[in-house]
């Protein structure tokens, strides 16, 4: 299905950099990331955790959409959603080539 491309510009896509992530308790696939967008912190649930140690992730920038209503997993609310590609191993995280302030836009 082909998208408009006013329908495209209404994903908010924002470079963050996690500042804390955790497992969520009772999930081996959920993380827990805090993430520094610039002038506001978000939370977001993300299914990378067979993939990733959370240690891993701290400092790292990445891509996400900022501005999907939020969402619980097991009781926990996302804010957002973060870009991943996607292998038949495991997702791998995207990151940009140099750093960026947090909550860049992503053009």
């Amino acid at each position: 299905m082909l998208m408009t491309f006013d329908e495209f510009q209404k994903a908010n896509l924002r470079v963050v950099t996690i500042i804390a992530a955790e497992r969520v308790p009772k999930s081996e696939k959920l993380l827990r990331l805090t993430m520094d967008a610039g002038n506001y912190s978000k939370q977001i649930i993300a299914g990378i955790g067979t993939a990733y140690e959370p240690e891993y992730l701290v400092g790292k920038q990445i891509p996400v959409i900022a501005n999907l209503q939020p969402r619980y997993f097991l009781g926990i609310i996302s804010q957002g959603m973060i870009l991943c590609a996607s292998t038949d191993a495991a997702p791998v995280i995207l990151n940009p080539e140099q750093e960026v302030p947090g909550g860049t836009t992503v053009r």
